[in-house]
């Protein structure tokens, strides 16, 4: 398979995307390890945490079956760094053209941020596989809603901001594709046991039925 195709898959799977900013080297293994266990397949360092590209190295060795990559990826030369890295995902928090293209260049799945219908259309147009919305604490499930009634069937949509396992729900409803879980699944200094606690109940919202 691609990597897209790799990408689209995990998105079948469990369309949750772990960030685990703040992560160090040291702990990549033993936090990886919780989160595959869990059902993640979609796992991001954002690149403002120490030694990020060690991070995604190690984990994309580690969990061959898993899509690794990076977020907070603002230029096209850290496109291509997470890439050398062995990166596979590269996620934005918000739109540019040039993160867009030279990921799309590279083989990758470029999940690009976006507010506003323009920016999500930009997105879109310059090759984005899916669309970060974020601040999802600035928007609500009415602006999900909204989103979807004009873009392309099937774009997929991801809320990162403020989500967590008691809040699904509401934007699952309005159609939401899946989740970016940051704070509400790792924070700095968590240790597994903490994490494996996190991540088993925003698994378990997520099989819930849509309320």
């Amino acid at each position: 398979m691609t990597t897209i195709e790799r990408f689209r898959a995990a998105m079948r799977e469990l369309p949750l995307v772990a960030i685990l900013r703040g992560l160090k080297p040291e702990e990549a293994p033993t936090i990886g390890d919780v989160l595959v266990e869990a059902g993640f397949r979609l796992i991001e360092v954002p690149l403002n945490s120490p030694r990020p590209l060690d991070s995604i190295a190690l984990l994309r060795k580690r969990f061959p079956d898993a899509v690794i990559g990076a977020g907070t990826v603002l230029t096209a030369v850290e496109v291509r760094d997470v890439a050398s890295a062995g990166g596979e995902l590269v996620v934005a928090p918000n739109f540019d053209r040039d993160v867009v293209e030279e990921t799309v260049r590279l083989g990758l799945a470029s999940l690009s941020g976006i507010m506003t219908p323009t920016e999500a259309f930009a997105a879109l147009k310059a090759g984005a596989h899916g669309l970060k919305l974020f601040p999802a604490e600035l928007a609500s499930p009415s602006v999900v809603r909204a989103l979807l009634a004009v873009l392309p069937k099937g774009t997929p949509l991801i809320p990162v901001g403020g989500i967590g396992a008691d809040n699904m729900a509401a934007w699952r409803a309005a159609g939401a594709a899946g989740f970016g879980l940051g704070s509400s699944l790792y924070r700095p200094g968590d240790d597994a046991a903490t994490v494996r606690m996190k991540a088993g109940a925003i698994v378990a919202a997520w099989a819930k039925p849509e309320e």
